[in-house]
């Protein structure tokens, strides 16, 4: 066998840390209490309005092998804290103690309205907690409120409170009187303050742990008061022996690792690990040994595993050498332990996120901007569920598809999906979910809404695809009546050259005629927009932006955000930037992060000049405003004009797809069950008599002339092509077969018939 010089390294690796566990590390059984509990937290600050899944997800698993465990949110505890009256008066008299001359105009003018503040705070976190939900009107009224310089953009969002309706519209008061709040504590108390960020500078793109260093070695911040303050509350309630701490972004670590600090002070008998979406990410060649000051272990990629590693090594039943993908600290070095000889736990086998012990009544839900899909991220209960692990594309060179989160897929089937649907329908009480796949797989979802019928499932759910020419007028038709309200996902660069080189596998006259159907079955569809690729010139940008315009004037997108373009070091761009023409300029690999990299694009244009433009024209399209304005007009320079035809989206949605009947298409009927009526009519003395079939749907009543044969055999028919339990759905083939066996005529002429047109209108799909 031969051996790489990245196998020698990892067999040393392992050896080494064999013989140090060996030499220093040797755990007697039950050295650690394991009758006591793990806690999971996640800390400061992801979202409002839901809790961020990762600990339920462990939870869940946990659950599977007989581990107790509890968790908690730290960043709503401490958002509420914070934001009640007591919290603000906290707020009020550091402020004071500090003084107001340093303050702006703004905050100190919030600091006059303080007893205002005080007197409003508790009703509007009520109200957004939906448990005050007469006080809209008076929040709209407008003199409920104190305002500060939030409420200044109002003027421009007057066009908005025409569609929302009083509740709505008092939320986004409500919303805007807490980002007033949020703006006078990072300017006069913590300059890292924030509602789903804390302290993310510090995070993003971290080379050197120094800043973050010295930031956790100085003084606690006002914030960090309240979440320490929360921390041993919790550790005192569950007096757990591990605790594990998901970071899923830059701006969730520092939290973490002040949490871990006050952890290894206060409470050096219990253990910490850290894992989640930040370490997967950037610390997976960590060799800053003082990260473990904090922590004692760091664990990659799926937690599962390497969890259920850490425990056993925990209880003394597994060296520290044969850990999962595990960052230890050893002799002052940092060690990178996966000696394990397990397999990761199969996706089918994780168990159902558990939520409980999770405050889901008190999570904020709060309207931030008009963006219809940002609405739905801050905006409401959402249950987090996967439908497969990893992508089925894997191939975009803008992604990190290096990664085990990104290349190892792996579904589950539709029937243990609804499983879970229903446990965490019964857990939670929320019919709500958010799929957070990279990109739902279009035969699965067929799978699960075909499921969710048959199991008449009454849910709201969204997720993230790829505009496959998979998603058909009828399949869109179909996840739509399972309960699919939205769907994002990524047209990036409108430009099929630059689709080509990010290795989309799709075009945009592609993307314009699935979204179509989309919209058209009544599903929202926002679109990832990207300006910045490697190489993308002037008048790529000019002709992308005409794009999404059309796109908007067709009404075939609703939502839209554009992003520049990043590099980061494990997608196929970073590994190799001169494949695609661009030059790595830094930084250097230091000791801590490594993921977001510079780049210099010789062959582009100045792509950070077009930002702001390109935005405020999205702004204007996602609302059915300024078509007609030229694309000069949202940019302060020079634009090469637009090349791209006036007509080129509706010419591109007026191409039919998807119309070939596949034998192995399945048929399902979303209506009610047809009735045949037989009416008798007299005229000028001749007794005629007609049929039709009858379906009394929800929105009206629908008719379709048949024959008498014909009637009673479709009537038949749709009956066995209604969704129920433990019934395989008919093919196009089956029911083909059918009609010939049925001797009702020529199956071509009947394909061509209005009955069958009628059919498909009311409620027949095909998929």
């Amino acid at each position: 066998m031969k051996f790489t010089n990245q196998d020698r390294s990892l067999e040393a690796s392992f050896f080494f840390c064999k013989r140090l566990s060996q030499k220093f590390l040797k755990f007697e059984p039950n050295h650690f209490p394991v009758s006591k509990p793990i806690l999971l937290i996640t800390p400061p600050f992801t979202q409002l309005n839901t809790p961020y899944p990762a600990t339920a997800y462990i939870k869940g698993y946990l659950n599977t092998i007989g581990k107790k465990a509890f968790q908690s949110d730290l960043g709503i505890r401490v958002i509420l804290r914070i934001f009640s009256k007591e919290g603000l008066t906290k707020v009020f008299e550091a402020i004071e103690r500090r003084g107001l001359k340093h303050l702006s105009v703004n905050c100190q003018r919030i600091v006059k309205l303080r007893q205002d503040y005080l007197h409003t705070i508790d009703p509007v976190i009520r109200f957004l907690q939906f448990d005050n939900p007469t006080l809209a009107y008076t929040i709209c009224e407008g003199d409920f409120l104190p305002q500060a310089s939030r409420f200044a953009q109002l003027d421009d969002l007057d066009w908005a409170f025409g569609t929302m309706g009083i509740q709505d519209k008092a939320r986004h008061f409500a919303t805007l009187y807490l980002e007033d709040i949020g703006d006078l504590i990072s300017e006069a108390l913590d300059p890292h303050f924030g509602f789903s960020r804390y302290a993310e500078r510090l995070g993003r793109s971290a080379t050197s742990f120094d800043p973050l260093h010295d930031a956790l070695e100085g003084p606690e911040s006002f914030t960090d008061q309240f979440l320490l303050e929360e921390l041993e509350r919790l550790i005192q309630e569950t007096d757990p022996y591990l605790i594990c701490i998901s970071v899923p972004f830059p701006g969730n670590l520092y939290g973490a690792l002040r949490c871990g600090k006050f952890i290894k002070t206060h409470f050096p008998n219990i253990k910490v690990a850290m894992g989640g979406g930040y370490p997967n990410t950037e610390l997976r060649s960590l060799k800053e040994p003082r990260v473990f000051k904090y922590l004692d272990f760091i664990t990659l990629d799926d937690g599962e595993r390497p969890l259920t590693c850490l425990l056993e090594h925990l209880d003394g039943k597994r060296e520290i050498a044969e850990l999962k993908r595990t960052f230890v600290l050893m002799d002052g070095k940092v060690r990178y332990c996966n000696g394990a000889k397990h397999m990761d736990i199969p996706f089918s086998q994780t168990g159902t996120p558990d939520y409980s012990g999770l405050p889901l009544d008190k999570y904020l839900s709060v309207i931030e901007i008009a963006n219809p899909m940002h609405r739905l991220w801050s905006d409401g209960r959402w249950n987090k569920l996967t439908m497969a692990h990893g992508c089925y594309w894997k191939k975009c060179s803008f992604c990190d598809i290096s990664l085990d989160y990104i290349k190892n897929y792996e579904p589950v089937s539709a029937q243990i999906l609804c499983d879970r649907i229903e446990e965490l329908i019964a857990q939670t009480g929320e019919t709500g979910f958010h799929f957070v796949d990279e990109a739902a797989p279009p035969a699965l979802m067929r799978e699960l809404a075909i499921e969710i019928l048959k199991r008449n499932l009454k849910i709201s759910w969204w997720t993230n695809i790829r505009f496959e020419e998979r998603f058909t007028e009828d399949l869109c038709r179909l996840l739509r009546a399972s309960g699919c309200i939205a769907v994002s996902g990524g047209l990036e660069v409108a430009s099929d050259r630059l689709l080509e080189m990010m290795q989309k596998g799709v075009t945009v006259a592609q993307v314009a005629r699935v979204a179509r159907n989309f919209t058209a079955s009544g599903i929202m569809v926002h679109a990832y927009l990207m300006y910045g690729f490697p190489t993308q010139t002037a008048q790529e940008t000019i002709d992308s932006l005409e794009m999404v315009r059309q796109f908007f004037l067709n009404n075939v997108l609703q939502s839209g955000f554009w992003h520049l373009f990043a590099m980061t070091s494990h997608a196929p761009i970073g590994i190799d930037p001169g494949a695609f023409r661009v030059v790595r300029t830094g930084p250097e690999l230091g000791l801590f992060a490594d993921n977001d990299l510079s780049h210099d694009d010789p062959e582009g244009a100045d792509h950070e000049l077009f930002g702001e433009g390109l935005k405020k024209a999205l702004f204007n399209y996602m609302h059915g405003i300024c078509f007609e304005f030229p694309l000069q007009e949202w940019f302060d320079f020079k634009i090469p004009k637009t090349k791209v035809s006036p007509h080129f989206i509706e010419n591109a949605i007026m191409v039919e797809t998807g119309k070939v009947m596949k034998p192995n298409a399945k048929m399902v009927w979303l209506g009610n069950m047809p009735e045949l009526e037989i009416s008798e009519n007299l005229k000028k003395g001749k007794k005629t008599t007609t049929y039709r079939m009858v379906i009394e749907n929800k929105n009206g009543t629908d008719t379709i002339s048949v024959s008498q044969r014909e009637g009673e055999w479709l009537e038949t028919m749709v009956r066995e092509m209604m969704p129920k339990p433990g019934k395989k759905e008919m093919t196009f083939a089956d029911f083909e077969q059918r009609y010939s066996s049925a001797n009702l005529g020529e199956f071509d002429r009947f394909l061509g018939s209005k009955p069958w047109r009628s059919l498909r209108e009311y409620g027949l799909v095909m998929v």
